[in-house]
């Protein structure tokens, strides 16, 4: 894939529409690696002039200071904020809520103030706009699909419609789970609990929020998040229903509908 760099960009004399801030897990983690595929793939598509930091790009800060780094996340946050201000950096879009949330509310702080698009808006946008266009036979008409919401999309940035707008444009037969919108159940991997040993319990969050989601009858499980993709995909495999269940980001579910 031709993926543009900003520092390419700025050499030949251009300016992005939007600057796609892809995260450590959209970058390293070979699960979450295709949810950036996905949307690349959707951004080509539709025509979208994007650009993205690369090697310049780090890690914004959210794990360390969710884990109580005040320093370290400040480090980070500051090298981002002078490099993104250098290109002049108006508007960013990215797939993953930790790194949406810690760009938008986080950084104005510290100098940077940006316009922040999570995937599920910027989506919805283009299929309002009538720029994402299906194909005949679309690939999940009537298929169960249910949503699990994000806490950094929903219950701290208040987003629940756009996911779920996205989702009923695949003509999905949208099923909700017993927890859900501002009552949702985290996935377990929030707060940086993704990087540490879970605490002793009797059952493990991911495992129960699987469960809620199976019970369901959805033959699809759609999330927003790298991290909720992976807590869900391990509880799903957990109870051995990988070949019944599947774990799909909402960028992956709109580019394999793509006409």
């Amino acid at each position: 894939m031709n993926v543009p760099t900003m520092a390419n960009m700025m050499a030949a004399g251009e300016t992005p529409e939007v600057l796609f801030w892809v995260g450590c897990a959209g970058s390293f983690d070979q699960r979450a690696q295709k949810i950036t595929k996905a949307f690349v793939t959707i951004l080509d598509k539709v025509g979208v002039k994007y650009a993205i930091l690369g090697k310049e790009e780090m890690c914004t800060g959210d794990p360390a200071r969710r884990a109580g780094n005040e320093f370290m996340f400040q480090m980070m946050a500051y090298q981002n904020i002078q490099i993104l201000n250098g290109y002049e950096i108006k508007k960013i879009v990215t797939a993953c809520p930790h790194c949406f949330n810690t760009l938008k509310n986080e950084y104005p702080a510290l100098g940077g103030s940006y316009e922040v698009i999570h995937h599920a808006t910027f989506l919805q946008q283009l299929i309002d706009e009538g720029k994402i266009k299906m194909k005949d036979g679309v690939e999940f008409k009537g298929k169960k699909i249910t949503y699990h919401d994000s806490c950094y999309l929903g219950r701290a940035n208040d987003i629940y419609e756009a996911p779920r707008k996205v989702l009923e444009a695949m003509d999905a037969a949208l099923v909700e789970m017993k927890k859900c919108r501002s009552n949702g159940l985290c996935c377990g991997a929030g707060g940086a609990q993704m990087f540490k040993e879970e605490e002793k319990g009797t059952t493990r969050i991911n495992i129960e929020r699987s469960d809620e989601a199976i019970e369901t009858g959805a033959s699809i499980i759609a999330a927003a998040c790298p991290f909720c993709n992976t807590m869900l995909t391990d509880g799903v495999k957990n109870r051995e229903k990988e070949n019944e269940v599947a774990v799909l980001d909402i960028a992956e579910i709109v580019a394999m509908s793509l006409g």
